[in-house]
């Protein structure tokens, strides 16, 4: 090889690295979906990075706080999307898309029968944006896209995305019945793996990882701030096979690949740092469709939690929960109490 082809690779090498350090800052997308709205959007879209509004996670149809794709004309709607696009994988952006998409679903299943609280119905647009703090380069901040079925919170600091987590996404129906979008199975790989795992285990296996014939009436964590008081329970990763190892990892990278390729490499990172053999699976209900069912994995720094029970077992829920980072509050608060002592 001679030096310019050479020199040519490292060009690119260089170039392509520079791109996947660059890909994780948000801030200018985020600042370009703040620049095309007027200042009273601007406004209601707009928190400190310590409002407790950060924090106010929530799944189900509730009164929220930011604008949605409802206020937005077309230039603003499609920055919108343009900043979420950029905070998830394309798997994870379809999936986010599909599920508001079954909100038109509920709105044939249901005949206008279900009413919000502020009296509105069924509304793939009725997904709100909200930004905390002032999007930067170097300084942290963040921002949550949310509405029913659907909470993906993000932090970032140094240009980098810290935090992604809670994730929430849901569906309802689980698999669709009716004409419109028939067949349709937004989190497929979520519920067919699941399965796929739980019923390879052998008999004996089985035992240590069914940890009920019932499964809980909803996920455990529910929306609240911080996990607590959930006992690991369940068969560890170091006990399956390498066949049930291989549907073990599947499950947990189909998770993992919501987010932009990045984020996930450095996520799934601090799993393995953690260690692989520290997680378990973990099953309560019935072991085939149309009967309630849950699991979840859990390890020192990771939880995730899926169940399908409302509707005959029609119905998922799942989670995604990073037990130490949480809304990056442990590496904001280490950043804090840096910028504090370089003040003193």
């Amino acid at each position: 090889m001679n030096m310019n082809s050479f020199k040519t690779i490292l060009l690119a090498t260089c170039m392509l690295v520079m791109a996947k350090i660059g890909a994780q800052d948000l801030s200018e997308k985020a600042n370009a979906f703040l620049s095309t709205l007027p200042t009273e959007l601007r406004s209601a879209a707009t928190f400190s990075l310590d409002d407790s509004e950060r924090f106010n996670m929530n799944y189900i149809p509730v009164i929220r706080k930011g604008p949605t794709f409802n206020d937005f004309n077309e230039e603003q709607t499609q920055a919108a999307l343009d900043l979420l696009k950029a905070s998830l994988s394309k798997e994870g952006f379809d999936k986010a898309q599909d599920i508001r998409e079954l909100e038109k679903v509920l709105l044939v299943i249901e005949k206008k029968g279900f009413h919000m609280p502020d009296g509105t119905v069924r509304d793939p647009l009725n997904y709100h944006f909200c930004i905390f703090g002032t999007p930067s380069s170097t300084e942290p901040w963040g921002w949550r896209f949310e509405g029913h079925h659907l909470s993906m919170n993000f932090t970032s600091d140094q240009g980098k995305i810290v935090s992604a987590t809670p994730s929430f996404m849901g569906t309802n129906p689980a698999i669709v019945k009716i004409d419109l979008q028939r067949g349709k199975q937004v989190l497929k790989k979520e519920s067919e793996l699941g399965f796929a795992l739980v019923n390879a285990l052998t008999g004996e296996q089985l035992k240590v990882a069914k940890f009920s014939d019932e499964a809980p009436a909803e996920i455990i964590t529910a929306n609240k701030r911080k996990v607590e008081g959930i006992e690991q329970k369940g068969i560890y990763f170091s006990a399956l096979d390498d066949v049930q190892k291989k549907i073990f990892m599947e499950l947990l990278n189909v998770y993992i690949g919501n987010y932009i390729f990045e984020f996930s490499e450095s996520f799934r990172n601090r799993i393995i740092e953690a260690g692989l053999e520290k997680l378990s699976f973990a099953w309560a209900g019935g072991q085939q469709e149309g009967i309630a069912q849950y699991y979840r994995i859990q390890g020192p720094m990771l939880l995730i939690e899926y169940d399908n029970i409302q509707n005959n077992a029609n119905h998922v829920h799942t989670v995604i929960r990073d037990l130490g980072n949480d809304y990056a509050e442990d590496l904001l608060e280490a950043h804090y109490s840096m910028e504090h002592q370089q003040q003193n």
